[in-house]
């Protein structure tokens, strides 16, 4: 490179300043998903949620009945609560073979968990939606406008807080009513202050940043400024704790379907069929056992994503 030592300095300046132009910055969304498949635990909980959301996308495909069907007088030498028939494992030829056995109703147990996916999985992912999509915005209301906003909108969430989840949605659906999109409404509802506390710490950091100071100095509103700035700087946490909280939705709605306050029979749904034979543990083990186990590692599936996402998205540890 010829010229004198200000030119060349000038010329590296400008190349300096032209890759920096041309570098694209990396999404946050992207890097961490990258970190996330280099983590155990959120890989493991993909590979359990990913089985059990194609379990209850080809639900009629892996089903072998119907679900809420009785089978007594349609199969020959059938009972009720009958175990477990896999002709491969050595049951008989002459009775019909059920995975996992039948009910009390004389239903094909393996069919009710397949389908029972569908209903768990609605449950879990529509209520924290509706509860992060209210309680998201009720605490950026709050984080970024303060004052007696801000009172009023902590102290009602305060106010939730103060009950115990689970004793909260069994009151709410005691009011409004048993059945399923009852259930969905009130763990929803108990669930929302949870969200707007943690939505409303980010904001409260976010809105002192350089970023947003320069958009209000360019004459940007408000409402321009909390949704294009705030609100989408502030959903890392959130998206976590989502993902944490489907776990805990899939619980309480079993719990509730267990007391009878959810999903109504015949919907197959793994909180009730716990719940319409929980006195037969010990003379059907099995009607009690697969529903559980299906409960279980749907619970850890969600639990061991929402760590995984957690290390990867926490930027205090990439420093």
């Amino acid at each position: 490179m010829i010229g004198t030592p200000r030119e060349k300095i000038e010329a590296f300046e400008v190349l300096a300043g032209e890759t920096r132009f041309l570098e694209r910055p990396v999404s946050v969304w992207k890097s961490g998903f990258r970190r996330l498949l280099r983590r155990r635990t959120g890989v493991t909980g993909l590979i359990i949620i990913g089985f059990w959301v194609l379990v209850a996308l080809f639900a009629p495909l892996l089903a072998t009945h119907v679900p809420t069907q009785g089978l007594l007088g349609e199969e020959p030498g059938i009972q009720r609560r009958d175990p477990p028939c896999i002709h491969m494992l050595g049951c008989p030829e002459e009775r019909p073979q059920h995975f996992l056995g039948l009910d009390g109703n004389a239903r094909d147990e393996y069919s009710r968990i397949v389908y029972g996916a569908r209903v768990s999985l609605t449950i879990g992912i529509t209520t924290v939606t509706s509860a992060i999509l209210v309680g998201a915005l009720l605490g950026a209301i709050a984080g970024f406008w303060g004052g007696w906003i801000d009172n009023l909108i902590m102290r009602i969430m305060d106010v939730v807080l103060g009950f115990p989840a689970l004793l909260l949605a069994i009151a709410i659906v005691a009011v409004l009513g048993p059945g399923l999109t009852n259930a969905l409404l009130a763990i929803a509802l108990v669930t929302i202050p949870q969200y707007a506390r943690v939505m409303r710490a980010s904001v409260l950091q976010i809105k002192e940043m350089d970023f947003v100071a320069a958009s209000k100095a360019l004459g940007a509103s408000n409402w321009r400024i909390l949704f294009s700035r705030v609100i989408p700087n502030a959903l890392t946490p959130l998206v976590v704790l989502g993902t944490l909280g489907v776990a805990g939705a899939i619980l309480e709605a079993a719990g509730l379907s267990f007391l009878g306050l959810g999903a109504q029979p015949p919907t197959a749904e793994w909180g009730s069929m716990l719940g319409a034979d929980r006195n037969q543990v010990f003379s059907a083990p099995h009607l009690v056992f697969f529903p559980g186990l299906a409960i279980m590692f749907t619970v850890l599936g969600f639990n061991l994503l929402g760590d995984g996402l957690r290390d990867a998205l926490d930027p205090r540890l990439h420093q």
